[in-house]
């Protein structure tokens, strides 16, 4: 595995239930915030990482899943244990599964929302662009054009999380992940496993085929936010919050 990188943390809640959140491509610690305060109110204490390349993060020239996947490993509650519980989205999903199979003691369950655990083909494509579209337009009004549901808070932090990342790493994860799979590595996860998927009628990554061959793992489970598109937590907030409270509970 790739030498890790220390990742800077943001803190919800002070209970004693550890949980830790991993954003997507693109993203910021700052962009979980809705799930962080839920969580808080639920008596959890969540932690929330920028990841390598974003946010307030180190940059580095790996940026491949295995190096996220490290990074993220190597991030313990204060006290050195396991986490009660650690949400990923999308990329940061990827990096969970990665972490949870290779970092012993880590992690009591996962909650993985629309993870990318497979992307090839027409979704290689459509994560391109839309990173594209972030750079070129990385401000309110181009943000809430195209995300008009979104809480205003969501449109501030995504600006933000765009004009802070490395548009460099960004595209490399790209580059250097062909071919982009952790199908393996999630066939061998050995906890509770719950994946909240986007609505495929909008769009999602975790669908098909391909959730139902994740689904063959016997630890691991699925619901779907209808309505919701590849960020179901700015999309439909409440009811994401609900379901992964559900999982959690």
């Amino acid at each position: 595995m790739p030498a890790p990188l220390t990742l800077p943390r943001l803190v919800w809640g002070d209970g004693p239930r550890r949980a830790l959140l991993v954003h997507g491509l693109g993203s910021s610690a700052a962009l979980m915030w809705r799930i962080g305060t839920a969580l808080a109110d639920a008596g959890w204490q969540a932690t929330a990482v920028d990841l390598r390349g974003h946010g307030d993060a180190p940059r580095a020239l790996d940026y491949s899943v295995a190096a996220y996947g490290a990074d993220v490993g190597a991030v313990r509650p204060d006290d050195g244990g396991e986490w009660d519980a650690v949400i990923g989205h999308s990329l940061g999903g990827a990096a969970t599964v990665v972490a949870a199979t290779t970092a012993s003691g880590w992690a009591r369950r996962l909650v993985l929302i629309d993870p990318a655990i497979h992307v090839a083909g027409r979704d290689q494509g459509i994560i391109r662009r839309s990173q594209q579209r972030a750079f070129a337009s990385p401000d309110i009004a181009s943000v809430r054009a195209e995300h008009p549901d979104w809480h205003p808070q969501d449109v501030e932090l995504k600006v933000d999380a765009v004009l802070r990342a490395s548009r460099w790493a960004i595209e490399q994860t790209s580059v250097q992940n062909e071919p982009w799979d952790v199908r393996t590595q999630a066939a061998r996860l050995g906890i509770p496993t719950h994946i909240v998927g986007a609505d495929p009628e909008v769009y999602s990554l975790f669908t098909g085929e391909l959730a139902d061959s994740v689904v063959e793992n016997p630890h691991v489970t699925m619901s779907v936010v209808s309505g919701a598109g590849h960020s179901p937590h700015r999309d439909r907030p409440d009811e994401t919050t609900r379901q992964i409270l559900e999982a959690l509970s």
